[in-house]
């Protein structure tokens, strides 16, 4: 393995569709693309005022979520936090955590470490009003 990747995030495979969630969600995760050892980073593009359909935790990650463009809504546990461009927003590994898009959509980078496959946990449908 080299000593360094570059990987443009735009160009890695896009694994919405294969939930079902396309054409609102676009979700690119490239840790391995990246060959990555310790750490996990996804691009994620929210449809306006999209909702994921699920809340995840975590068993060992802790994420960083960075707003690039647009706005969005973070429910994490019984609280609910606005983000715009260039927030950053830590969670520990087990808050769950949702998100929803603001009126124009939302462009964000998620950063995580430690972790890999099958280190998240989903609850389907756990954001309702």
């Amino acid at each position: 393995m080299s000593g360094y990747t570059v990987v443009n995030l735009k160009e890695v495979e896009d694994q919405a569709p294969k939930f079902g969630l396309s054409p609102d969600l676009e979700a690119r995760f490239a840790r391995v693309a990246l060959e990555a050892e310790r750490i996990g980073v996804t691009y994620q593009r929210l449809a306006p005022n999209f909702r994921v359909p699920y809340g995840h935790t975590h068993k060992t990650q802790e994420e960083v979520f960075i707003v690039v463009e647009g706005s969005m809504r973070a429910k994490l546990e019984d609280e609910v936090v606005d983000l715009k461009p260039w927030d950053a927003l830590r969670v520990a590994k087990e808050t769950m955590r949702g998100f929803e898009a603001g009126p124009d959509g939302v462009q964000f980078i998620a950063v995580g470490a430690p972790g890999g496959p099958g280190d998240a946990e989903t609850t389907p449908d756990w954001w309702s009003d």
